[in-house]
């Protein structure tokens, strides 16, 4: 019984160490800036991709209202590598009722 115990107390602790270290990527994955966390960006994507992107969604609003919009223009160049097509992000910013600022 003793054997038993330690067996799953070991597969317990490296559950938890799997766990752990599956979380800590995910968070070093992700970079805040701009009011904004990267990994909440895939939220507006559909909305700013492709030829024909639909309206976006609320969650995506949500994300567009909290950036610090100023702040991102510094950051424009850059956009492209989240996936996000620069040309669209004005009409995206108008859907979710933004001012846009005029670097977009």
């Amino acid at each position: 019984m003793g054997k038993n115990n330690t067996r799953i107390l070991t597969q317990f602790t490296a559950l938890a160490m799997v766990l752990t270290v599956a979380i800590m990527v995910k968070e070093a994955t992700s970079i805040h800036i701009c009011n904004v966390d990267t990994n909440d960006l895939k939220k507006c994507r559909p909305a700013v991709t492709g030829d024909n992107p639909p309206p976006p969604e609320p969650a995506c609003c949500e994300v567009a209202k909290a950036a610090n919009l100023q702040c991102l223009c510094r950051h424009k160049a850059f956009i492209h590598r989240f996936m996000i097509n620069p040309s669209k992000l004005r009409p995206l910013l108008n859907n979710c009722g933004v001012n846009s600022p005029s670097c977009f």
